[in-house]
């Protein structure tokens, strides 16, 4: 009994040397690093107990840039199930009028428009009376929140909703003509833009291209400037979804040969009178994989508002949205009366997280069934937004990174050496550092966790 006891006490003894070690390991990494302590947010959960075991400013509410979508994709999933499908779907009524039930796909493509066009024509259906458009999934709220009009033109951030289509990019073609003349300047598809081309080709330099829209003017007049040696294409954020994917659906009416000249109108699809004509699907699962390892804002966004939709059984919206997030967070025992969530994917920085919060909420997803399932989607060393990070941990980490201007974060799950699973988050919000040294932070304090924890 004495023998166990003095065992016992050598192993409590060891725990906790090794715990205050991995505290000064943390303290030492931050204090090293440069960046001031106070724009640092962490907090460090073991997911079996919940017990905190490093927590820095962990109360502190501060943007959480696309870690968010760790959260946000969790309560939209719950919501929509795993095996929710987008669709897109065309319905014929009994006075031979088409109604096209859009799904805010955010993966819906040109080609898919032809293809539902020409199921339609299969099916015998030559001269419609009539073409109305469903687009009441998600209201017309195209951007988010707080979105920076200095990001408009990146196509990492397009304008989203009902009208989703080809990501809601409008591609751009630079080519190169003759030594010092003007480049050729041309879209993929057609889309009313006027180019002011001011892009001249130079054999002697690599491409140097940017563009510039000025909405006090027009969003339909693009600037392009630089140098262009060899052809390139720039994929820019379409002005205007719904005019693009009305300009796209005339072109696959055309192609298909179907007879119909008229108008396209919005109408909500009936509940009785209408029969499915075609459709196309693209199963959720494809978007969990794109938003968690790829931090796409389009899915992430179409998601959540769809999800919200879904909740309150009418057209989704943020404020929908948050009412399901909220309802998900009731439901695992997480509070988030003190948090504030703007959007679906984090781009905003009116989105305010905690980091005491996020490891809540990842605890509680740790027991929550599927976990695993979802834990695994997300990016390990070397994987998506991982791809050149982390890999000193190999795939004993499972995270989801954010980056804003000045802004860091990362959060998820890491297996320490001791077989320990832990919930961490960490947030830097500093104007003074660069985005390396905060990435480097990162690394640093999860190092701590993973050898001494």
């Amino acid at each position: 009994m004495k023998k166990l006891l003095c065992i016992l006490g050598v192993l409590f003894f060891a725990n906790l040397f090794s715990s205050a070690f991995a505290i000064d390991n943390i303290n030492k990494a931050i204090s090293s690093s440069g960046i001031s302590r106070d724009t640092i947010s962490v907090s460090v959960k073991d997911i079996e107990s919940g017990n905190t075991v490093y927590e820095l400013n962990q109360d502190r509410l501060v943007s959480p840039a696309s870690t968010q979508k760790i959260v946000t994709l969790a309560a939209s999933l719950y919501t929509l199930g795993p095996t929710y499908n987008f669709e897109t779907a065309v319905y014929k009524n009994t006075n031979n009028e088409l109604f096209i039930k859009l799904g805010a796909d955010p993966y819906l493509r040109e080609k898919d428009l032809s293809t539902l066009m020409n199921e339609v024509k299969s099916k015998k259906i030559l001269s419609p009376k009539a073409i109305y458009i469903d687009d009441y999934i998600v209201d017309g709220v195209m951007w988010g929140e707080g979105w920076q009009w200095d990001d408009e033109l990146n196509p990492l951030m397009p304008k989203f909703g009902s009208y989703n289509l080809d990501g809601n990019l409008l591609y751009i073609f630079v080519a190169p003509t003759s030594n010092g003349a003007p480049a050729n300047v041309y879209s993929k598809f057609f889309y009313p833009v006027t180019f002011m081309n001011l892009a001249i080709t130079d054999d002697t330099k690599v491409n140097d291209i940017t563009f510039e829209r000025n909405n006090a003017i027009s969003p339909d007049i693009l600037t392009v400037k630089g140098t262009v040696s060899k052809i390139q294409y720039y994929p820019i954020p379409v002005p205007n979804p719904k005019r693009y994917f009305r300009l796209r659906l005339e072109d696959a009416i055309k192609d298909a040969k179907l007879d119909y000249y008229g108008n396209i109108s919005q109408k909500k699809l009936p509940s009785d009178n209408v029969y499915l004509v075609a459709s196309i699907k693209h199963p959720i699962k494809i978007a969990v994989a794109d938003i968690l390892k790829n931090s796409n804002n389009t899915a992430a966004e179409s998601v959540f508002k769809i999800a919200g939709g879904k909740y309150v059984n009418n057209t989704g919206s943020i404020a929908s949205s948050v009412k399901m997030f909220e309802a998900f967070c009731k439901k695992i025992g997480v509070n988030c009366e003190k948090i504030k969530i703007v959007d679906g994917s984090g781009v905003s920085k009116n989105n305010l997280m905690s980091a005491n919060f996020m490891t809540d909420y990842l605890v509680a997803l740790s027991k929550f069934p599927g976990f695993d399932l979802y834990k695994n989607i997300l990016p390990t060393a070397g994987e998506g937004t991982l791809a050149n990070r982390m890999l000193y941990f190999k795939d004993n980490l499972r995270a989801k990174t954010g980056t804003l201007s000045d802004i860091s974060a990362i959060t998820g799950y890491i297996t320490a050496q001791s077989g320990k699973t832990y919930a961490f988050d960490i947030m830097i919000n500093d104007a003074k550092s660069s985005p390396n040294d905060k990435k480097l932070l990162e690394e640093y304090i999860l190092r701590a966790v993973y050898n001494f924890y």
